[in-house]
């Protein structure tokens, strides 16, 4: 991507939020990430037709700081409500993901709502099959978790009223994504990172699925943290790096579409601190993430690039979702990043997201001065809780005893 000309807010770069000059006009290719498909024809006979794309031409004021009440540090941590509700409950990998079978999320009360949120932030991404729940009861759930955000360019529904849900959509008439005009790392993100405040526990639902495709991986970014060595562990948790909105603005320009707010970059720390759990996790994505603050350009690209190589092709951080109608998925944007895998094309696609804003990302010395405590990391914590002494880094080179 280009370089883009940015300036501080107010001429003061310690607020961590920049505002974007106008860039010039450019061509891109369909990249399924920055590029939205486009609004649909007039064809009403599909089922869910009311919730097509549309491109509505608003204007947003900029997004300003918002009280988050976290639910998670109100939940029972054996989760004893929301667990006794379920048929089963069947963690995916050791590292990330959990499926919760048997309960109907319309009718979850608000202590398992709490319990929800608290095993969403300590799994990363939690699956429900085959639910009932519509749209507008989706958005008063999510509510419960934080202010709903709602996007400067991605379509919204043809119904009115729900500007505040993202569309996720392909079908046989869109384009078919380009492979020249992206690298599957590229599609891994957490979502709007560059807000001030980015998004906590944040659901989709699937209301159309492929017969086959269509899957989504998501990886962790406590397991990341947990893999690194502790020297390395120390300096990224001393570093801030810019997040931009500029692409994403772009690539909805180019394709004739109005930018409902203006685009924006925002400093966030490379190493932020869960509030719920305590666990720190990394916080770059290749999404969004531009560059490391203070440090020469060589040395940024190279430690994000290492980052984001981890991220997208490191199975032991990851779990990958075989969606099917009707399910839905609740991850915390905060500790995960995610990709959806376009293999599907020409099947139709359609999910619907609400995405509740969190808190301003805090580092780890934020997080230890504002709060008294420690920040943690997950893998050790895990192993203290199964009474297994913390081992020492060891000097081997290579893995022993693992012939698989």
């Amino acid at each position: 991507m280009a370089p883009v000309a940015t300036t501080p807010a107010n001429g003061n770069s310690e607020s961590g939020r920049f505002e974007v000059k106008k860039s010039v006009e450019i061509t891109q290719l369909a990249n399924p990430f920055y590029s939205p498909v486009g609004e649909e024809d007039n064809d009403d006979t599909y089922q869910y037709a009311k919730y097509k794309p549309s491109f509505p031409k608003l204007d947003w004021e900029p997004l300003q700081e918002q009280p988050i009440t976290h639910r998670g540090l109100q939940a029972d941590p054996n989760k004893k409500a929301l667990f006794s509700a379920a048929q089963k409950v069947k963690h995916l990998t050791p590292a990330i993901g959990s499926e919760i079978l048997g309960l109907d999320l319309r009718q979850i009360s608000d202590t398992q709502k709490d319990e929800l949120a608290l095993l969403v932030a300590e799994r990363g991404v939690v699956f429900f099959r085959n639910q009932a729940i519509n749209i507008h009861e989706q958005l008063e759930l999510a509510r419960y978790f934080g202010p709903l955000h709602k996007h400067a360019t991605t379509p919204v529904p043809r119904e009115p009223g729900l500007e505040e849900v993202h569309i996720v959509y392909y079908d046989p008439a869109s384009k078919r994504p380009d492979t020249t005009a992206f690298s599957k790392l590229e599609l891994f993100h957490s979502d709007v990172t560059y807000e001030i405040q980015p998004p906590g526990v944040t659901s989709l639902k699937l209301i159309t699925s492929p017969e086959v495709g269509g899957d989504t991986i998501w990886s962790s970014g406590y397991a990341l943290y947990s893999s690194l060595s502790p020297g390395f562990q120390k300096y990224l948790e001393g570093l801030s790096a810019v997040h931009s909105a500029v692409a994403q603005a772009q690539g909805s320009r180019a394709a004739g579409l109005h930018v409902r707010r203006q685009e924006i970059e925002t400093i966030h720390p490379v190493v932020r601190v869960h509030p719920v759990t305590g666990w720190k996790s990394v916080f770059v994505n290749p999404g969004f993430t531009r560059r490391i603050v203070g440090v020469p350009k060589s040395e940024s690209d190279n430690v994000l690039q290492f980052l984001f190589t981890q991220i997208s092709e490191s199975p032991d951080f990851q779990v990958r979702y075989k969606w099917e109608t009707n399910d839905i998925a609740f991850w915390d944007n905060r500790v995960v990043m995610h990709s959806a895998i376009f293999d599907f094309w020409p099947e139709r696609r359609h999910a619907l997201r609400a995405t509740p804003h969190g808190e301003r990302p805090l580092s780890v010395e934020d997080y230890e001065r504002h709060t008294g405590k420690e920040a943690k990391d997950r893998q050790i914590e895990i192993w203290k809780q199964k009474g297994i002494d913390v081992p020492i880094a060891s000097t081997h080179s290579g893995a022993r005893g693992y012939n698989d």
